[in-house]
């Protein structure tokens, strides 16, 4: 074995090692976010918000959906994480963004960019989620073609939907690190780039059907917003959200396999969660970067 295979496997093992700590972490961000119960500022799609309340609800946040200029500024300051998601934008509501983004900043707060339908086609769109970059979003989450798209790659997106796998473009990501410290990449495996760890955390689960309910992804980024807000590390918060949902959706498939009563029964699940659905449940694996 030569010198940089040592260092490579020594690497690994250093990363393997991280492993139980960090699903402790995820566990009692999953405590303090009960406990807690953070207030989170959303603005968010016209035919998301409904469903992105009652998840946060369900899993034990407090979220209000705050969406016009006139009082971005005042409720961004007392939300506990702001989540701004680019689903359906109005020009009064980009107005509302750029101010709680900027708000956000200022005041060191938890914000999470959902950069929806980033692309060639949607340039109105695009060109706001490139301005909303400058405020340094805590977290960038998004599906696999609107990351590549924002991180400089020629992708062609299905309308919101994602073209690509998650697993083939993730490190494709890193340029976002200028940008963020936390990258998250949802599909069949959700990635989760950590500038913190260098490295890349790989999280199975969830259900085939998690795309057949919309705003699924909306309600993704809200509760990533939400558990980065009381967890320990970014890291630790956004791996949180997205074992949550894997979980969830695992179990509520177990008991109910068509797209309608896996909607209620996935919403049941994010609500009854607990301890032991962590440690027996969670599946995820840390890459190098």
């Amino acid at each position: 074995m030569n010198q940089s295979e040592q260092l490579s496997n020594t690497a690994n093992d250093q990363l393997h090692d991280l492993t139980s700590p960090l699903l402790q972490q995820v566990i009692d961000a999953w405590i303090e976010l009960k406990t807690q119960q953070p207030l989170v500022h959303i603005m968010t799609n016209t035919v998301a918000s409904n469903y992105v309340a009652n998840i946060l609800l369900a899993a034990g946040a407090s979220p209000a959906m705050i969406d016009n200029p006139f009082e971005a500024e005042s409720f961004a300051s007392i939300a506990s994480a702001i989540n701004l998601n680019l689903g359906t934008p109005t020009s009064e509501q980009m107005q509302a963004m750029q101010i709680a983004a900027q708000t956000a900043q200022n005041l060191g707060k938890i914000w999470v960019l959902d950069p929806v339908g980033y692309g060639a086609v949607l340039k109105w769109r695009s060109d706001m989620a490139d301005l909303l970059l400058q405020y340094q979003p805590t977290v960038i989450r998004g599906n696999a073609s609107e990351i590549s798209a924002l991180a400089g790659n020629q992708i062609q997106a299905k309308g919101v939907d994602s073209t690509v796998s998650s697993e083939s473009i993730y490190l494709q990501a890193q340029p976002l690190f200028e940008h963020t410290e936390c990258i998250a990449i949802s599909g069949e495996s959700d990635f989760i780039l950590s500038k913190e760890l260098n490295a890349v955390i790989q999280i199975n689960g969830g259900s085939y059907l998690q795309p057949k309910i919309t705003a699924s992804g909306c309600a993704l980024g809200a509760l990533t917003a939400a558990y980065c807000s009381v967890s320990s590390t970014i890291t630790a918060g956004t791996m949180a959200a997205h074992i949550h949902f894997a979980i969830a959706g695992k179990k509520a498939y177990a008991r109910a396999n068509t797209a309608g009563s896996f909607n209620v029964a996935f919403l049941d699940e994010i609500y009854s969660l607990n301890e032991e659905d962590f440690r027996q449940y969670s599946d995820f694996c840390i890459l190098p970067l």
